[in-house]
């Protein structure tokens, strides 16, 4: 009986490997690129590229272990959930407030180390953030955001008072 649940569990496997998901890998221009709205230093714009943009944009760069499943699968649901909450290559679509809202997490993210997420940078040595990155993202969303304020007439975003 077990021999039987191996073998099939083992043609499922063999099955799934033929099965793969839509890749995200668009190609340009992006009209709602951030940098076609806001100002994005080069080396901003060079830490985002390295560290966010796999899961933060419409172009990720799939790594070998992405043409097995069901790797692939998990990694399509991550690169998803990873658009849905920011994506950099529509950021200049992004209502003002939202856009505020956005950088506020940026920095509150990158601050506490958070993100990059550590199960990408165990493989992606390269896009773990030093001390100085993580300054020079927060000082650039803080000024970004002191720049929407102002363009847009907005009061300061409150905030959220933590029980």
């Amino acid at each position: 009986m077990i021999k039987k649940i191996a073998l099939l569990l083992l043609f499922i496997l063999v099955i799934i490997q033929f099965i793969h998901p839509e890749k995200n890998q668009s190609s340009g221009p992006f009209p709602s690129e951030i940098s076609s709205r806001y100002s994005v230093p080069q080396p901003v714009q060079e830490i985002l590229k390295k560290s966010c943009y796999d899961c933060h944009s419409n172009q990720t760069a799939y790594p070998w272990y992405n043409n097995i499943q069901p790797v692939a699968w998990w990694l399509k649901k991550h690169v998803d959930d990873g658009k849905a909450e920011l994506n950099f290559q529509e950021f200049a679509s992004y209502p003002p407030k939202k856009a505020r809202h956005k950088l506020k997490e940026i920095m509150e993210q990158v601050n506490e180390g958070e993100m990059p997420l550590q199960s990408y940078t165990i493989i992606h040595q390269i896009s773990k953030l030093d001390a100085s990155q993580i300054n020079l993202v927060s000082v650039w969303a803080k000024g970004l955001i002191l720049v929407i304020n102002t363009v847009n007439n907005l009061p300061p975003e409150e905030e959220k008072k933590r029980p």
